[in-house]
């Protein structure tokens, strides 16, 4: 196999992926626009992120027979999407674990109407192949790379107190991707904590093993997130039961077809191919819709603490106050097991 390795001045672009990873960002709050899908008298505003909702929904067939209209813009990461969803510029849009905590923390009119479950194989935490380091224990007094309030962050804490470590007890280098590779790479810190397609580049490019990886420690939950005012309209609410439908069914068909999938993904973020491919099976593939229950929410309450505990957040969230139950339907409960990966 064909190893690829996207240079640390590729990565900023790939940004765009990071739904899963949240926290601060520098990029503008402004999505752009990229088309509207559909036929009607209502329009559905969604927010989006690079190979994204629109780019599955459309690989899987899912926006054929659409009686309202998707009018689609297209955001850097989770925390910018979730400012429009706060501003009733966005009715929907699809985050990680993460950003609706943050938001939540800062006061947002947001709600969770959806939520899959998936694997956490890809929440790593990286060190080259030469490194010493063989546990999360050895990484005391031990320099570690992690985008601040990331679901990267929560999961290098997660894996630190399950070693008996805190962050006090190493030396946090708070750096978003593109510059945490750079340091990576260049032997400047000893770990890196991030996600997939991030993993899988470190690893198909042969530059790295995983010490620890979320599996039992982090969630694995992402988000589809929508605007209270949007579920307060009788159609808008109706076309977001039918617009998470169609999410939850194209979910399965990422399952059954990996490949199909991974070259559009590939095509639309301008992952290789192979690297799209490893983080498809490790991750996206393993994701299956679940409940917004008690567990869940539960879930999402401990991530939020931390972050307060850490004055990441200036206040008390009540993560309880954030959900709307509705469109539960007949899924499975949160603590149902994901997929298996296809990575080994």
């Amino acid at each position: 196999m064909r190893r690829h390795l996207v240079p640390a001045a590729l990565l900023l672009p790939l940004a765009l992926l990071a739904s899963a990873c949240g926290g601060s960002s520098a990029a503008s709050s402004v999505g752009s626009g990229s088309g509207t899908d559909g036929k009607g008298s209502l329009t559905l505003n969604v927010g989006d992120q690079k190979g994204g909702s629109e780019a599955v929904l459309r690989a899987a067939g899912e926006l054929k027979n659409l009686n309202y209209k998707i009018k689609w813009s297209t955001f850097t990461s989770g925390p910018p999407l979730l400012e429009a969803v706060n501003a009733k510029a966005v009715d929907i849009g699809s985050v990680g674990n993460t950003p609706p905590v943050f938001a939540a923390g800062a006061g947002s009119h947001i709600t969770v109407v959806g939520a899959l479950r998936g694997g956490s194989q890809g929440e790593a935490i990286l060190v080259p192949k030469n490194s010493k380091l063989k546990k999360a224990a050895d990484l005391k007094g031990k320099s570690v790379a992690v985008a601040q309030g990331s679901s990267a962050h929560y999961q290098l804490i997660a894996s630190l107190k399950q070693a008996g470590l805190t962050l006090d007890d190493i030396k946090v280098k708070y750096l978003q991707p593109a510059d945490a590779l750079a340091a990576y790479t260049s032997g400047s810190v000893d770990a890196w904590a991030v996600w997939d397609p991030y993993t899988s580049q470190i690893l198909m490019g042969g530059q790295g093993r995983v010490l620890a990886d979320g599996e039992g420690v982090v969630n694995g939950l992402n988000f589809q997130v929508a605007a209270p005012s949007a579920l307060g309209d009788s159609r808008k609410a109706a076309a977001i039961k039918d617009f998470v439908e169609r999410l939850r069914r194209a979910q399965d068909w990422v399952y059954a077809h990996p490949d199909a999938w991974a070259r559009v993904w590939a095509k639309d973020t301008g992952l290789p191919y192979d690297v799209a491919l490893a983080s498809v099976n490790r991750s996206n593939a393993t994701r299956i819709p679940v409940a917004i229950d008690d567990a869940l929410v539960a879930s999402e309450q401990r991530i939020a603490d931390t972050f307060t505990g850490l004055k990441l957040i200036p206040n008390k969230v009540d993560f309880a106050k954030y959900v709307d139950r509705r469109f539960n339907d007949d899924l499975p409960p949160s603590t149902t097991a994901p997929r298996p990966s296809k990575e080994s």
